[in-house]
């Protein structure tokens, strides 16, 4: 008979090889399926964010339909109007943005210089690569075109997928429940709810997060008369969606957009503004007062799930690779709550004659 901690080690190996092949078969059959996984995620995100909002309008007495309708609209509209809003700052500000990082270019070759490294002769070079591989571009710019047309047709799937989970939710539970095998409907339903409960959660904590950084930064730099700074505020609101990538991303746009426009010294007072609200307020505030009331999650945590969702799915990836990690790290933690205790006790009293009480619940 082997040693209890040789036969625990044994039994926890095991148990983690199976989920992890069982991980690995999700993963497999996501990416192969992801034309048709991609838009069911989306939509359970959806769902989880605009929750709260459809079940205010089912108290208030309308027809479920209309009810997810109404909630739908909102979603389209908040999205479409943030995506606007940043393209249009965007493609506002672009030429300054060139300009600036051209500018930049002609300082450093000016300093260096290095042969080979001005800009005629980049220009130059890039004449003759773009003579060489004019095909190949041609065929990159249909398949660009062709992405965003998935793209968009995952969007249209993804709005009336929640559509239909909103206003299906308590059929999908009673599916559930019907074809759980023998008695473990209960389970399953109570994990189900969790693992949604962590994912709404998230979503809610981090508009909250993402509404009120947007909000401080655009002030900032109205105050420093900044071009785009609505736009620039929209952006840091979408792009709070993927942590630590989204902020830095957002927050280097402002920047540079603030140093094509008005000067170094303005840069530097963005630059600043910006570190003071995504680093101090939302790190040391925030999310301490905000996230406590959902699933937590270590800085390396988030990172790691964030480099995982962009080598499986690229940008979607990374979106959703962290709230659907909030969902497991939901699970996870509650199966520990509700069995960790009475298996600890039941072998710490195997010895005993009787053995000991097994906590259920």
């Amino acid at each position: 008979m082997l040693p209890r901690p040789v036969r625990r080690t044994a039994a926890w190996c095991g148990a983690l090889l199976l989920v992890a092949a069982v991980v690995a078969v999700l993963v497999w059959l996501c990416v192969e399926l992801r034309a048709a996984v991609t838009p069911v995620l989306l939509a359970l995100l959806g769902s989880a964010l605009l929750g709260p909002l459809y079940r205010r309008l089912v108290a208030m007495k309308l027809n479920h339909s209309l009810a997810a309708g109404l909630t739908c609209a909102v979603l389209l509209i908040v999205v479409g109007g943030a995506g606007y809003i940043v393209v249009n700052a965007l493609v506002d500000s672009g030429d300054q943005i060139v300009a600036s990082v051209k500018q930049a270019a002609q300082d450093v070759s000016r300093h260096l210089g290095t042969p080979g490294t001005s800009l005629d002769d980049m220009a130059s070079n890039a004449k003759e690569l773009l003579g060489k591989f004019g095909g190949k571009a041609a065929s990159g710019v249909m398949a660009g075109v062709s992405v965003v047309v998935q793209y968009v047709a995952a969007a249209v799937l993804a709005l009336l997928l929640t559509f239909f989970f909103l206003r299906d939710s308590g059929r999908v539970l009673r599916s559930l429940r019907h074809w759980a095998p023998g008695s473990s409907a209960p389970e399953l339903e109570r994990l189900a709810r969790r693992a949604f409960q962590a994912i709404e959660g998230f979503m809610r904590g981090t508009t909250l997060i993402a509404l009120i950084d947007a909000v401080c930064i655009c002030v900032g730099l109205l105050i420093l008369r900044v071009p785009g700074a609505v736009g620039l505020g929209a952006l840091v609101f979408v792009g709070a969606y993927i942590p630590y990538l989204g902020a830095f991303i957002s927050g280097a746009v402002a920047v540079l957009v603030a140093l094509a426009d008005r000067g170094f010294v303005i840069a530097v007072w963005a630059l600043g503004i910006i570190l003071l609200v995504q680093v101090v307020l939302e790190g040391h505030i925030l999310q301490p007062i905000i996230q406590s009331r959902t699933v937590r999650m270590h800085p390396a945590i988030v990172l790691l799930a964030l480099a995982a969702g962009a080598a499986v799915a690229g940008i979607l990836g990374m979106l959703l690779a962290v709230p659907l990690t909030a969902a497991a790290i939901g699970v996870l933690s509650d199966l520990r709550t509700r069995y960790g205790p009475g298996e600890d006790e039941n072998e710490d009293g195997d010895g005993d004659e009787g053995g000991g009480d097994v906590r259920e619940g």
